[in-house]
C-alpha cells in the first residue's frame, strides 16, 4: 500500500508539472527537469512557478491533514478541522487587516509578504490565546464552542472591513481568500518548506498522547498523560501547520476535514502510528489532484482552489455521516 500511494504520488506530481496554461511539449518538460533545456522561456514556467507550487501543494496538504487529524483526535469531534479553533478565520483577518487598514503603507512594498505577515500575525495571538484558554477551560466542548465564536467575530469583522475598503483591497483580498497553491515564491519556499517539515516531524512524536487521547481523558490521565501540557503541544503542532499554509494559501477548505477520515476508511483502524504517515501521503496526494484540476481550463484561467476542494471533502463527509450512526474516531 505504501508502494502504491508513493507512486501515486510521483505519478500526480509529474502531472502537475506537465499541465498548466501555457503549453510545453512532453520532452522539454522532461529536458527542464532532468537536462539542460535551451528554452529559458519553459526553463521559468516550470522551475518558477510549476515545480513552487507542486512543492507547496504537497506540503500545503500534508500539513492541513495532519492538523485536521491532531483536531479530531484532541476534540474527539470528527467533523473538527483546522479551522476549528477559529485559527484560520484569525488569519484571515489578519491578512484583512493589513489589506484594508494599512493598505498604503504596506501593499505598495510588498503585496504577498504584508499578507502574509498579517496573516501570521492574527493566527500566533488567537494561538496564544487559545493556549491560555485550554490551561483554564478543561472541557472540550467549551473551547470548541470558544474556537467558533472566534470564527464569527473574525467574519463579521472582515465584512465590515470589506465594506468599506477600496476597489483594490477588495480585490487582494478576495484573491487570496479563495485560496490557491502558486501563493509561495520561490524565494519564500525555504522559509515555508523548513516550518511545514519541522510540524510534520513534531507530529509523529505526539503519536502516543493521540493513541491515549481515543481511551480518553480520564484513562490518558491514568496512564501518564499530562493533560494540560499534551493540549498545549497538540494545538501547537496543528495551528503551526494551519496558520502557515493559510498565510500562504488562503484558508483551504476540506483538504484537513476529509483526509484522515479516508485514512481510517482504507486502513480500518484508530492506530495514529499508521494513520499518521497515510494522512500525510493522502493529504498531498489530494492536494496535487486539487492543484491539476485548477490549471485544467487552461488558457482561461485558473480555478479558485476552494472551488475544487469541497469535490473532494464533501462526499467523504456525508459517506461518513450517511454509514454511520455514531461517528468513532
Amino acid at each position: 500500500m505504501k508502494l502504491f500511494f508513493f507512486i501515486l504520488l510521483v505519478l500526480l506530481a509529474f502531472l502537475n508539472l506537465f499541465a498548466g496554461s501555457a503549453d510545453i511539449p512532453f520532452q522539454e518538460v522532461l529536458k527542464v527537469i532532468f537536462f539542460n533545456c535551451d528554452n529559458e522561456v519553459f526553463s521559468v514556467i516550470i522551475l518558477e512557478n510549476r515545480l513552487p507550487q507542486l512543492v507547496t501543494a504537497v506540503l500545503s496538504g500534508a500539513a492541513l491533514s495532519v492538523s485536521g487529524l491532531i483536531m479530531q483526535t484532541v476534540f474527539n469531534n470528527p467533523l473538527a478541522g483546522p479551522s476549528v479553533l477559529g485559527i484560520s478565520s484569525a488569519s484571515s483577518l489578519g491578512a484583512a487587516v493589513v489589506t484594508f487598514l494599512f493598505s498604503s503603507i504596506f501593499l505598495d512594498f510588498n503585496t504577498t509578504f504584508s499578507i502574509v505577515l498579517g496573516s501570521l500575525l492574527g493566527a500566533a495571538l488567537v494561538l496564544v490565546l487559545l493556549i491560555f484558554l485550554s490551561g483554564i477551560i478543561k472541557n472540550n466542548l467549551t473551547l470548541l464552542i470558544v474556537g467558533l465564536m472566534i470564527s464569527y467575530l473574525s467574519g463579521s469583522i472582515i465584512t465590515v472591513l470589506n465594506f468599506f475598503g477600496t476597489e483594490q483591497s477588495v480585490k487582494n483580498f478576495t484573491v487570496w481568500n479563495m485560496g490557491s497553491f502558486a501563493g509561495v515564491l520561490t524565494e519564500d519556499l525555504p522559509v515555508f518548506s523548513l516550518i511545514v517539515i519541522l510540524g510534520l516531524s513534531a507530529s509523529f512524536f505526539v503519536v502516543k498522547p493521540l493513541n491515549l487521547l481515543l481511551l480518553g481523558e480520564n484513562y490518558a490521565q491514568n496512564l501518564g498523560l499530562n493533560l494540560s501540557r499534551g493540549k498545549t503541544v497538540l494545538l501547537l503542532i496543528a495551528g503551526a501547520l494551519t496558520s502557515i499554509v493559510t498565510a500562504y494559501c488562503g484558508p483551504v477548505a476540506f483538504i484537513g476535514l476529509a483526509t484522515p477520515h479516508i485514512a481510517r476508511l482504507i486502513l480500518k483502524t484508530s492506530n495514529h502510528a499508521r494513520i499518521l504517515p497515510l494522512s500525510i501521503f493522502l493529504g498531498a496526494c489530494i492536494a496535487l489532484i486539487c492543484n491539476l484540476l485548477c490549471v485544467l481550463p487552461g488558457d482561461k484561467g485558473i480555478l479558485p482552489l476552494n472551488a475544487v476542494t469541497p469535490i473532494f471533502g464533501v462526499p467523504v463527509i456525508i459517506y461518513i455521516l450517511l454509514t454511520k450512526n455514531r461517528i468513532k474516531l
